[in-house]
């Protein structure tokens, strides 16, 4: 349940997603097929008329000890599609959840832990009453919470928001609309129009 930053860089160049922790020796397996299947989405949702052509890389900053598992897909596309986009993310928020090549938010393990352990970090740092975590919709049933957690939630301190969707994460972390690729002022149309200067 230790919470992670994700930062991405993205520029000119044919590299395509360069996975900073598996280049160091430092992911399992789950996690680097977790990477591929990101690349998947990206050529389904923006290459269906153009090739996708880009220089891209992705970091777990501070992880030192290695890392396995596909529950930072969601927070590792997110991040990426925000530096193509060129849109800011909020940063009082945490998400998790592994995601499909067709942008269909998945259940991941350890969903309580995760939620408390950012909980945790908020807490220690101040509640604002925006902070909070967006989990799978799959996972919603599991929730087993914290009584001091519950207790936020109720008081409106703290949030957890679920998604199935990748738009609907895009809007909860951007505050604008998905829409789609042909509508330029969209979160989806920004990518595809950087996406088609870097080709």
């Amino acid at each position: 349940g230790r919470p992670s930053r994700l930062t991405a860089s993205v520029g000119v160049g044919t590299a395509g997603i360069i996975n900073i922790e598996r280049e160091s020796r430092m992911s399992g397996s789950t996690f680097d097929k977790g990477m591929l299947i990101l690349e998947g989405l990206l050529r389904n949702f923006y290459a269906g008329e153009q090739a996708l052509t880009l220089s891209a890389s992705i970091a777990m900053e501070q992880s030192y000890g290695g890392i396995d598992g596909d529950s930072a897909s969601v927070a590792e596309l997110l991040c990426l599609l925000s530096a193509l986009a060129d849109v800011p993310l909020r940063q009082d928020l945490a998400v998790t959840g592994s995601i499909n090549q067709w942008g269909e938010v998945q259940a991941i393990g350890g969903v309580n832990e995760k939620v408390e352990g950012f909980f945790d970090v908020c807490h220690e740092r101040g509640l604002t009453g925006s902070q909070g975590v967006c989990i799978p919709e799959s996972n919603v049933q599991n929730l087993v919470l914290r009584a001091d957690v519950v207790e936020a939630i109720q008081q409106e301190q703290f949030h957890v928001w679920a998604a199935s969707t990748l738009d609907q994460a895009i809007e909860l972390f951007t505050g604008m609309p998905a829409g789609n690729i042909s509508d330029k002022k969209s979160f989806h149309g920004r990518v595809l129009h950087r996406l088609s200067d870097i080709a």
